[in-house]
């Protein structure tokens, strides 16, 4: 079983985003190569569900962010070899005895397009495992060996081959003679390009470690440590939505005692977006990535599903309300066949009168705390229902974003208190925007 997620959550959290860069995945993918940036988003569609799993590439790119490799290829190279490899053409081949005066007429006018684009792919390969026989003596030297040690040793292998053991000897890699190049473009494009390939994927994977750890110093992201399925167990510290510009952070811890969170608070008080951070920390901790946060360790998890901007769905005839209620559905079926699902509900039942809102949050809240081997984060400015809900349930974790009024304006602090809100300051800030006077001086003027 992989870790479960789906388009809705992907899209609440901005995982990927419309604009690929303003998206989680956007705040990572500051890859060199365009495999590396391929392999981040494979990762980042495959999130991981077994702790060791998840330990070890936290530990991988734990050890690039503690001494700072560098990524020392140029990107260029890799787009020359893999255009080189992958042409297939036996036709294309360079044969020694075809150095003939027309080949070398046309070399001297420029038009042997063939030839040099060979000869570019062949030199991008000399390069690439020359800087490679370098990049593993100094990642041996740093001591990280042992952390990368499945990947270091997977190029070691390929380096080690007899047909390319005497490449680091090649000087200037521009100025082969034609029967080097001859003798080369058959090793490598049809003796070894399996192997050649298999090498590019893995420094790819290195590349997107070190741009992972890179990413993680300059913006002061933790590692988040996995521990076994039960008990049901996360805290993080100090935790903060990553696309923000002055973030403000909170913490929150979660075991099997009070796996529900109730979440109250105004709007605008800062709800949605705690529970996107949650949510977005949750998914990269499963990626085995590090997270914004200054410490996270939590059980690992099954899935994740959130209902944050739930939108209609006016091609299949559904109101905001029906909407909502088949996700909820859909959600129940998911927890039925499988525990150890996070689920966040953002405002439940926001599109239905207040009677039935009420009564529908109290009923659904109230059957998925029933649930103990799941953990829920579920949000409502109907305050009423977390009175009810603290009579019925022991297993409910009540937190709120306060709203200060000052001068009869309000002032968000962004930070969770324990407890459920009191504020109701909706009027306050309509009367503040002047909104029932511009209405009564337009029926006026009619």
């Amino acid at each position: 079983m992989s870790f479960r997620v789906d388009k809705q959550t992907i899209d609440d959290l901005a995982i990927f985003g419309k604009m690929r860069d303003n998206s989680v995945y956007g705040i990572f993918n500051k890859v060199h190569t365009h495999g590396g940036s391929k392999i981040l988003e494979k990762m980042f569609l495959q999130p991981l569900d077994k702790k060791e799993e998840i330990n070890e590439r936290q530990e991988t790119i734990g050890a690039f962010q503690k001494n700072e490799i560098v990524f020392p290829y140029k990107s260029e190279f890799f787009d020359s070899a893999e255009f080189y490899l992958s042409n297939k053409d036996r036709r294309t081949r360079i044969v020694a005895h075809g150095n003939t005066l027309e080949r070398k007429f046309k070399s001297v006018i420029g038009t042997d397009f063939n030839y040099k684009q060979i000869q570019k792919g062949i030199a991008a390969i000399i390069e690439i495992i020359c800087i490679t026989h370098n990049f593993l003596n100094h990642i041996e030297k740093s001591g990280i060996d042992k952390y990368c040690c499945k990947y270091t040793q997977a190029i070691g292998e390929i380096l080690s081959m007899k047909e390319l053991k005497e490449i680091p000897k090649i000087k200037n890699p521009k100025k082969l003679s034609f029967k080097e190049i001859a003798n080369l473009d058959q090793t490598f494009r049809f003796s070894i390009s399996e192997s050649l390939n298999k090498l590019l994927v893995l420094i790819y994977t290195l590349d997107v470690y070190i741009s992972a750890a890179k990413v993680a110093n300059d913006n002061k992201y933790c590692a988040a440590i996995a521990l076994d399925p039960n008990p049901n167990y996360i805290k993080i510290t100090d935790l903060y939505h990553p696309l923000l510009d002055n973030p403000i952070s909170n913490s929150i811890e979660i075991n099997d005692k009070n796996n529900m969170v109730f979440l109250t608070g105004a709007n605008m008080a800062g709800k949605s977006t705690f529970m996107k951070s949650f949510g977005i920390a949750v998914y990269l901790a499963h990626v085995g990535f590090p997270v914004p946060a200054t410490q996270m360790s939590f059980s690992v998890q099954n899935g994740l599903f959130t209902t944050i901007n739930l939108p209609d769905n006016l091609n299949m005839g559904y109101s905001h309300f029906y909407a909502e209620v088949m996700r909820v559905k859909k959600v129940a079926q998911s927890i039925s066949r499988s525990n150890k699902l996070i689920v966040i509900f953002d405002e439940l039942f926001r599109g239905t009168n207040v009677k039935d809102a009420f009564d529908a949050t109290v009923a659904v809240t109230q059957a998925f705390a029933a649930n103990k081997e799941c953990i829920f984060i579920i949000s409502t400015h109907i305050i009423e229902a977390g009175e009810v809900l603290k009579e019925g349930c022991d297993n409910i974790n009540f937190i709120y974003l306060p709203t200060i009024m000052k001068n009869n304006l309000p002032e968000y602090t962004y930070k969770i208190k324990s407890g459920i809100t009191e504020d109701r300051h909706g009027m306050i800030i309509i009367n503040n925007e002047g909104i029932p006077d511009i209405l009564k001086n337009r029926i006026s003027k009619i």
